[in-house]
């Protein structure tokens, strides 16, 4: 039988599985989480008490088919699951996966990648120590533990996420201080115009929320600073839109401007990119079912930056693109419908990426002491004054700076980093390239490395 395997059990990846699985086939499906859902629909530990209209909201009903539809697939044996395991790496048809136990190797005809998507951040002076963290990590511990990361909490950025993290821990009972979102309300109303011709359920509820935000939101504003000691933030900092000085005091703040593709195995596995002016980012090319060539297969938020429900339609497509490729029979009726629906959800994604803008000149005029990349604690003085070595090219200056050496391997600093080095160079982001992916994708412990969990299977 064709071995197929997937990465990823978010919306997308589980939608692929049920698709192949109808269509007699058996895929092996990774996971990092413990259990199946991706980070929007995450799952709480077995035997948590909050009930699912609680952790999702308006989105319970759809969280709750796909858990259903996934764990019925592995009740009933019809896939093959590693859940808690990392693709490392991929080389000569074979995934070499990081499990709790060491390291297996997976081999497969067909690859199907629906890794998601992660934060996409900008460097505020200050963000580099204790309790800052991602609108994802905050939202994240709040759905798996039912913690609130702080007292006091700032959420600043742009994009649905920030009200919908705000709105989440204000009904979980949350002191939120202040929502600042850098987005200037012209860009907002002009894309919401967009958002709303595309899809006006979703506009509509997303509208509400932003409402009961109330006096705690503020929009097109201006982040200064971070203050505080090593202990953590004390206030933030801000500007309004109309120029006039902030301080905000806090104990937290989550951080946070939309969404950057996880696109690190979708290199490594060979696919093609072109830079997006939409999201200010590198995006692997596929047609519209997903397909980067036969036996590759990308769909999600690591593909394009859909959202929930249009990973789910990207994961259906993906699936049936595989299919069609080795041969089986595909509805095209279904897949014509599918294609319809993405052209919509893609509509909707445009309008949102230009009601809630990448704030590139707030990135560009960083000062030089603040620090650009977390990991590795340089800033973005140190990143400037080694272009007078390495010019205008994104892994020259990795390789003087360090910048994206760190154990992000530069999915946090890449994108704030690059416009650092277009502003200094006097050229467009794009010009400055993207830093080239090596295997392990993710940190892993040296013990776990040297263990080989498929010799004792």
């Amino acid at each position: 039988m064709t071995r197929v395997l997937i990465v990823g059990a978010g919306p997308a990846g589980i939608r692929a599985a049920e698709t192949l699985v109808a269509a007699g086939l058996c895929p092996v499906v990774v996971d990092e989480g413990a259990r199946a859902g991706g980070q929007i629909y995450r799952r709480p530990p077995e035997g948590f008490l909050r009930p699912p209209r609680t952790l999702y909201g308006s989105e319970a009903g759809k969280a709750m088919n796909l858990h259903e539809t996934f764990d019925a697939l592995v009740r009933d044996r019809q896939i093959d699951y590693h859940p808690r395991c990392s693709v490392l790496g991929l080389q000569d048809g074979s995934a070499q996966v990081l499990s709790p136990d060491g390291v297996l190797s997976l081999p497969y005809d067909c690859l199907l990648l629906a890794p998601g998507a992660t934060d996409r951040l900008a460097p505020v002076p200050g963000w580099q120590m204790a309790g800052v963290y991602t609108l994802g990590a905050a939202q994240i511990a709040l759905k798996s533990q039912g913690v609130a990361l702080g007292r006091r909490i700032v959420l600043a950025g742009s994009g649905p996420l920030l009200t919908l993290v705000a709105s989440q821990l204000i009904a979980a009972g949350a002191t939120v201080a202040a929502v600042l979102d850098t987005a200037p309300w012209r860009a907002q109303v002009r894309g919401g115009i967009g958002m709303a011709l595309a899809r006006p359920g979703v506009t509509l509820r997303g509208l509400r929320l932003r409402i009961g935000l109330g006096r705690r939101y503020s929009a097109g504003v201006n982040l200064t600073g971070i203050e505080g000691d090593g202990s953590g933030p004390a206030a933030i900092t801000w500007r309004d839109a109309g120029g006039r000085h902030h301080r905000t005091p806090c104990d937290t703040v989550a951080l946070g401007w939309h969404l950057r593709a996880e696109t690190a195995l979708a290199d490594l596995a060979g696919a093609e990119f072109a830079w997006s002016d939409t999201w200010a980012q590198w995006l692997p090319r596929t047609d519209m079912a997903g397909r980067v060539r036969d036996g590759l297969y990308l769909a999600g938020d690591g593909m394009c930056l859909l959202g929930a429900d249009g990973a789910e339609i990207a994961g259906r497509l993906a699936a049936r693109a595989c299919l069609a490729d080795l041969g089986h029979p595909v509805d095209t009726g279904e897949q014509d419908g599918d294609i319809r629906r993405m052209r919509r959800m893609a509509r909707f994604a445009k309008a949102v990426a230009a009601a809630f803008p990448w704030p590139a000149e707030m990135v560009r005029a960083v000062p030089d002491g603040a620090v650009l990349c977390r990991c590795e604690g340089i800033t973005a003085g140190e990143l400037r004054r080694s272009l007078s070595l390495s010019g205008k090219e994104a892994n020259r200056a990795k390789s003087l700076s360090r910048v994206g050496m760190g154990r992000c391997q530069g999915r946090y600093c890449q994108i704030a980093g690059a416009e650092v080095m277009a502003a200094q160079a006097g050229c467009d982001p794009a010009s400055v390239g993207r830093l080239r992916t090596q295997p392990p994708v993710r940190p892993a412990p040296l013990g776990l490395l040297a263990a080989r969990a498929d010799a004792r299977e």
